[in-house]
């Protein structure tokens, strides 16, 4: 049995439980990743980036290789999003250059091909006991999993795209077998996400990368309704772990989300404006981000006066500080070292 982590250690988990801290806590999306020398060097040995997940001594090294070298109060789980679909009978691989593809692609295929093979998944469950165990007690544990509207895309088309066209295709075209797609993405990422939570992690974030390509009736179908659906079978089995709702490009959605969905915190998009979030969403529920990437790389004043915004912006709430999406690749290392010393050197008050 994993004993659970203590708040008053962790200034992470205590902000995802309502309490504001006088420093934000801080971690970044895609923390660990190619901008990293030392994860290119592991990536080099490794071969092939599916292999590199379902390797669990070195997706623990992965993880832990940012919170070593930034001291980030927050270490998420390497892994990907698209291990849900491989759990559900899709073949997965990566194409060099192009990203994921998965066969068969659901847009022909029969849905008596998806039958959850869980099993698939242990990998990942040992490299979240295997980084448990190395993580200092002052460092919240981020697991994670894709929402069931973002997953579905790539299911159903069998790769990434930009629109989108061939899940929404179906979700107006054939419902009910798109509806069975979801419930069982929705499904599958309960027992997984339970998994993880049992095998160490803290606390948990819902990634929903492309919500934002929904028109608002479909968004309410399809993202509010499948993972407050997610959302309650956690809670039924885990009910003091948190978990963090993240619908990029919800927009002025975000506020239908929260309440929809029950998350316990959210995260914001770089195209919100904090003071937005401020105004708009209930007062004591914790936000989580929102510096665009991009403000990231170019470093210097800019990205100093940007992060200054949204700290004052979000001073008045329980915030942790966090990019609007993840890291991008050629983000210099001594602009994320300045990011780190500019937020810790804040006092935002409590």
């Amino acid at each position: 049995m994993v004993l659970s982590a203590d708040p008053a250690l962790q200034p992470l988990l205590a902000t995802l439980r309502g309490e504001r801290q006088a420093v934000p806590p801080l971690w970044l999306m895609r923390q660990a990743g190619r901008y990293l020398p030392e994860y290119r060097a592991l990536r080099a040995q490794k071969g092939g980036f599916l292999e590199l997940c379902y390797d669990s001594e070195a997706a623990c090294e992965v993880t832990l290789q940012p919170i070593r070298r930034f001291g980030f109060d927050g270490a998420i789980l390497f892994s990907d999003i698209l291990v849900v679909p491989h759990a559900l009978g899709q073949h997965l691989w990566f194409e060099a250059g192009e990203g994921p593809r998965l066969a068969p692609p659901l847009e022909s295929a029969s849905l008596g091909d998806l039958n959850a093979e869980t099993s698939r998944l242990d990998p990942v469950i040992e490299t979240v006991r295997k980084v448990k165990a190395a993580l200092s007690p002052e460092t919240t544990f981020l697991g994670f999993a894709g929402s069931p509207w973002t997953v579905a895309t790539y299911m159903v088309a069998g790769q990434g795209s930009k629109d989108h066209a061939a899940a929404r295709r179906m979700a107006y075209a054939d419902p009910v077998r798109f509806g069975a797609i979801i419930d069982a993405i929705v499904e599958t990422t309960v027992d997984y996400l339970s998994a993880q939570i049992d095998a160490g992690v803290d606390a948990v974030q819902l990634f929903d990368s492309w919500a934002g390509s929904l028109s608002p009736d479909q968004f309410r179908e399809w993202v509010i309704a499948p993972n407050a659906a997610i959302v309650a079978g956690l809670r039924a089995r885990h009910p003091e772990t948190p978990i963090i709702g993240f619908p990029k490009g919800a927009g002025a959605k975000l506020v239908d989300y929260a309440e929809g969905t029950g998350v316990d915190a959210l995260g914001l998009d770089e195209t919100l404006d904090p003071r937005w979030a401020a105004r708009a969403l209930p007062k004591d529920l914790p936000v989580q981000g929102n510096l665009d990437p991009l403000a990231l790389i170019a470093g210097g004043t800019t990205l100093d006066r940007a992060v200054d915004e949204i700290l004052e912006a979000l001073s008045g709430r329980p915030h942790i500080f966090n990019l609007g999406h993840g890291i991008l690749p050629d983000t210099p290392i001594e602009n994320v070292e300045r990011l780190v010393d500019r937020v810790r050197g804040s006092q935002t008050g409590v």
